[in-house]
């Protein structure tokens, strides 16, 4: 019985979560200033994260994070209610930070063969360092090889959708994740050996 009540309560907590959201996003789009900042605060910290890893620094992050919000408020109406708010957001924030990057930088290609003698296997390195550390790490990379391995090895895209995403080949996606990698291997024996 307590199973049945539990499993009960659980499906009502998600239909009035969904009910909320949905009027969230209603007042919202009616310009209602308290729904736009709660909005703003929910997602605020995720979002946050998810444009420090494409950034130089926290000054950056946060301007690609409120040019973000920016269109997310421009094209909420767009939203479509029960589909996961989060990832919709973002998808935004990764989409405004690339422009960001496509803005600050212009477009290096190497050919992966050059770069392939640069690697060496160390799987696990990063696995002994906090998120905080890893996080400032990846944020010395230059931001061609930053913007690729964000892509490929923390949001998961193929080499193609890197490719496409940035406007490069995709050997020039292989060979700044293999540069990535190394610099990330080199800035870790620097800061910790």
């Amino acid at each position: 019985m307590d199973f049945a009540l539990n499993i009960s309560s659980k499906k009502e907590r998600e239909r009035t979560a969904k009910e909320q959201e949905a009027q969230l996003i209603k007042a919202c789009l009616e310009e209602k200033r308290w729904a736009q900042k709660e909005l703003y605060e929910r997602f605020y910290g995720r979002m946050l994260g998810v444009c420090l890893r494409y950034s130089n620094n926290s000054e950056d992050a946060r301007d690609i994070l409120n040019e973000g919000y920016i269109k997310v408020f421009r094209y909420l109406h767009r939203y479509k209610v029960g589909t996961s708010l989060d990832a919709w957001i973002r998808r935004i924030m990764i989409n405004t930070s690339i422009d960001f990057y496509r803005k600050a930088i212009r477009h290096r290609s190497e050919d992966i063969e050059t770069a392939q003698h640069k690697i060496s296997e160390d799987a696990d390195a990063i696995s002994r360092y906090s998120a905080k550390e890893i996080m400032a790490v990846i944020q010395k990379l230059p931001p061609s090889y930053r913007a690729v391995f964000n892509l490929y090895a923390i949001e998961g895209y193929s080499h193609r959708e890197v490719a496409q995403q940035l406007g490069i080949t995709e050997s020039t996606s292989r060979s700044n994740l293999v540069k990535a990698r190394a610099k990330l291997r080199e800035y870790i024996k620097q800061l910790y050996h």
